[in-house]
């Protein structure tokens, strides 16, 4: 199976490579990377695992969508030429970048690719309760306007993203520290960012995911027919914030260093952004959307996905084991530990 992945040295597209590799399919994969990344060690690193890297530059195409049938508005020539014969194109593209995505998806339709998997990977919301949800959903309604075959796959929260700290600073990881778990190569090592805030009481069940498992999810979705035209939720456990930090006390010994954010302040900090920053996309609004949404709203849960009509992963590949909280949360102490030696 011919497989091009846009993002691919992004941390999703990282899980997703490397699932594809250790997988034990016959993936043929293609990276699309900037003209000025295509010489970067990241790019080379590619390569040097078998991967394919062809520089494109998306950002100077057209973006506007079609609003006529099937027929997308003059994909690119170039693009089509290098998508054309490809099974699956699968985009991980960085959040602020997402319209990036139209001429993508129009070259794929004119190339006939087989399904397009947009960059959703988020948490289970609605419309209508997060900017950057609303964003990505509007790629889906360009993807559905050109009828171009896709799968969108939505993966909860990471636990890379959900562990307090701990009075030991062994969980104080950083964008400036990486922590490789067990079974993890180079190329797949996980962000480590520490959760400062108890939303809303901590009581909302949440879907988390490792990282490690959004690949491991997505080399099973896109071989699968049943999931065309389709969207997914794939998740690895559902817990509480409260949950998590009685978790991380029990096996650290150490009590969480979490701070009360509640619904009332949460949304007044988003009504304290500049009026122009409170419906469109930005780093800012993007995180107090998430909080709001799973941690006060309660949006991100497996009873939610289906009731929006998602296909559940767990449902569809029961033979899947997905990486345990407790494991990883045993893992994240373990490396912290050994990296404050």
């Amino acid at each position: 199976m011919k497989v091009t992945i846009l993002g691919a040295t992004g941390k999703t597209g990282q899980s997703i490579v490397d699932a594809l590799l250790e997988s034990g399919i016959d993936f043929e994969i293609t990276a699309l990377t900037r003209p000025s990344s295509i010489d970067k060690p990241e790019a080379e690193a590619l390569r040097n695992r078998g991967v394919k890297t062809v520089a494109v530059d998306l950002a100077s195409l057209p973006a506007s969508p079609t609003l006529y049938g099937d027929k997308p508005a003059a994909a690119d020539p170039e693009l089509v030429r290098i998508l054309t014969g490809i099974d699956v194109v699968i985009s991980t593209t960085f959040f602020m970048n997402l319209s990036e995505q139209i001429p993508l998806v129009d070259a794929a339709k004119a190339a006939g690719v087989g399904r397009f998997i947009p960059c959703n990977f988020q948490t289970v919301a609605p419309r209508g309760v997060m900017a950057l949800s609303d964003a990505k959903y509007a790629i889906l309604d360009h993807i559905q306007r050109v009828r171009q075959p896709y799968t969108t796959i939505d993966v909860g929260w990471w636990y890379q993203l959900s562990l307090p700290r701990v009075p030991s600073r062994r969980l104080n990881g950083n964008s400036e520290r990486e922590l490789t778990g067990t079974g993890t190569s180079n190329a797949s090592s996980l962000l480590y960012l520490p959760a400062g805030e108890v939303i809303a009481g901590g009581g909302a069940p949440s879907a988390m995911t490792d990282l490690r498992d959004v690949g491991r999810f997505v080399a099973l979705i896109i071989t699968d027919e049943r999931t065309i035209n389709k969207t997914v939720f794939a998740w690895g456990e559902v817990a509480t914030q409260t949950e998590v930090g009685e978790m991380v006390e029990r096996l650290a010994g150490e009590a969480p260093m979490w701070t009360e954010l509640s619904a009332n302040t949460l949304d007044a900090r988003i009504a304290q952004l500049p009026a122009e920053q409170q419906h469109v996309v930005s780093v800012s609004l993007t995180l107090l959307d998430y909080q709001r949404s799973w941690g006060a709203r309660g949006d991100n849960t497996p009873e939610n996905a289906k009731y929006l009509g998602f296909l559940s992963a767990r449902e569809l590949y029961p033979e899947f084991k997905p990486v345990s909280l407790e494991r990883f949360v045993r893992e994240a102490l373990e490396a912290g530990a050994t990296a404050a030696k």
